[in-house]
């Protein structure tokens, strides 16, 4: 009985975990989407106005377009390229699920951040809810790839193996699967996907996995390459087992 409402409490928590990110995203992308665009559109029409003028500015004009430029690309709006960007939204549902996950799992790349005060304020409670919850979360998970491991070292007890050697090598097993399911494929995945070396999707996957986050690489985000949808709600559930499996260790 104690099996089954321990499974009822996972299936619970999992479930209401996913849900408390999709509406984090739903409300995200409800409060950032329309400053956003007004945002783009700005920016367009500034890049309009200069290449209107830009033979006879001067120097002050100059560097007042510079200012903007830079102010836009910050905010993550790219006035390169033609006008098809302004309906493309960083905070589309993808990317807006991407970011409620690097809030809980307190990634944090800075690449896409909320703007307006309402989002601003609701960033505040929801991470404040939000990382507990990520904690529970990733604690049942590991949890229960615990008593996997459980399970296979009394396998390998009743073949008759000694405990010590057990313990040595489930850890290896976890160890080696681990950054072959985590690291290694997902960085080629990415190497393809993003058009990076290995050695720089190996680097994107630690310091996101080790919640590093500096946000000099991060997936979905180059202009002019086409990724496929729901491709960074897949990274953000990569990231969600990642982190499990690295809580799991530290269990070990």
């Amino acid at each position: 009985k104690a099996m089954c409402s321990g499974k009822l409490q996972t299936g619970l928590l999992v479930a209401s975990y996913f849900v408390y990110l999709l509406v984090g995203a739903a409300v995200f992308q409800a409060l950032e989407r329309t400053a956003e665009k007004q945002e783009k559109i700005a920016a367009a029409q500034m890049k309009e106005a200069f290449l209107q003028n830009f033979t006879h500015l001067t120097v002050a004009e100059m560097e007042q377009f510079m200012k903007n430029l830079s102010e836009a690309i910050q905010n993550g709006v790219y006035p390169a390229g033609n006008e098809s960007q302004i309906e493309d939204s960083n905070w589309d549902f993808s990317n807006s699920f991407f970011f409620a996950g690097t809030v809980v799992s307190t990634i944090g790349y800075g690449t896409l951040h909320p703007k307006t005060a309402g989002g601003q304020i609701f960033c505040v409670f929801f991470a404040l809810f939000g990382i507990p919850l990520n904690i529970v979360f990733l604690h049942r998970v590991g949890k229960m790839l615990s008593l996997l491991c459980k399970k296979l070292g009394k396998f390998l007890y009743e073949k008759g193996m000694r405990k010590k050697k057990i313990k040595f090598l489930t850890l290896l097993f976890f160890l080696v699967t681990g950054i072959l399911v985590f690291l290694c494929l997902p960085s080629l995945f990415f190497q393809i996907t993003e058009g990076w070396s290995y050695s720089e999707g190996i680097y994107f996957a630690f310091i996101t996995l080790s919640t590093i986050g500096f946000g000099d690489y991060v997936v979905g985000k180059q202009p002019g390459r086409n990724y496929f949808s729901y491709y960074r709600m897949l990274v953000a559930i990569w990231i969600l087992f990642g982190l499990a499996w690295i809580a799991l260790l530290f269990n070990l």
